[in-house]
């Protein structure tokens, strides 16, 4: 009987593993679709720029644009940048995915929550990517299609230093909606891995680590020319929403769930 029990309880934990990761590979693959549809796809690069020109102004209006100055102090520091560029291009999916799998194995009562968060913040910001296409720094200066061409101060720094890929593959260029800037994916899933795993890191070091990855991230994105730092800050905004919406939706699912069992029980 008893093995019984425990041949069910493992079947049954191995079908949620099955359940989860379909969920998430098709709510990505169809993220990936629908962003890619907009932007760089279908919008003129004209457009994307004077976004672009918007965002510069709103932040020289209030004295923060300072992304030019900050990358030109490494703009020498090649194997610096050709870091930040595999940091780049990386850590979003392995340390979001790590904070996932941990969840999901360790802190399966929190697990539902912080996946949901992640899935609206993530849904939320195509909104951003089909209404306001921007284009991110580093295509200020590319005189192909999707850049501006202008004389501009920033360094492309994946296709000049190289990274693990670089935007102007022909894959990549045709993959990928290079006006997916704001807000800030990048930014958003790193505070979500640092909110969601947060209590449950015990040592200082972990917990040095996982604090100093959003601020990291940010730094990254600046400086190898990916995003103004103002696509940080609607990174932010697209999680706040992100949490207010997924703890009703599943506080609502709960009670409806509860009501029928009431129901189901009654009768």
């Amino acid at each position: 009987m008893r093995s019984d029990v425990v041949e069910t309880r493992y079947s049954s934990r191995k079908w949620v593993w099955v359940r989860e990761l379909l969920l998430i590979a098709i709510c990505y693959s169809c993220y990936s679709w629908v962003r890619n549809q907009f932007g760089s796809a279908s919008v003129t690069s004209d457009t994307a720029y004077r976004n672009a020109d918007y965002m510069i102004e709103t932040e020289r209006f209030f004295g923060l644009y300072f992304e030019p100055t900050l990358q030109s102090w490494f703009d020498s520091w090649v194997w610096f940048l050709r870091f930040w560029n595999i940091f780049y291009g990386t850590l979003h999916f392995v340390v979001t995915l790590g904070v996932l799998i941990y969840l999901f194995l360790r802190a399966s009562d929190e697990y539902r929550k912080w996946r949901t968060i992640g899935l609206l913040t993530t849904g939320l910001a195509l909104i951003g990517f089909a209404l306001f296409p921007l284009m991110p720094p580093r295509l200020l200066g590319n005189c192909r299609e999707v850049g501006a061409c202008i004389d501009s101060p920033y360094i492309d720094t994946m296709a000049e230093y190289g990274g693990l890929w670089s935007f102007d593959s022909g894959l990549m260029e045709s993959l990928s909606n290079q006006y997916a800037a704001m807000p800030s994916l990048h930014f958003a899933w790193a505070l979500w891995s640092w909110l969601a795993i947060r209590k449950h890191i015990t040592t200082k070091f972990g917990r040095f680590a996982i604090a100093s990855y959003p601020p990291l991230t940010l730094f990254a994105i600046v400086v190898t020319a990916n995003h103004y730092w103002i696509d940080a800050l609607g990174g932010v905004v697209v999680l706040g929403v992100a949490h207010y919406l997924g703890v009703r939706l599943i506080s609502w699912f709960d009670s409806v769930a509860l009501r029928t069992r009431i129901t189901a029980d009654s009768t």
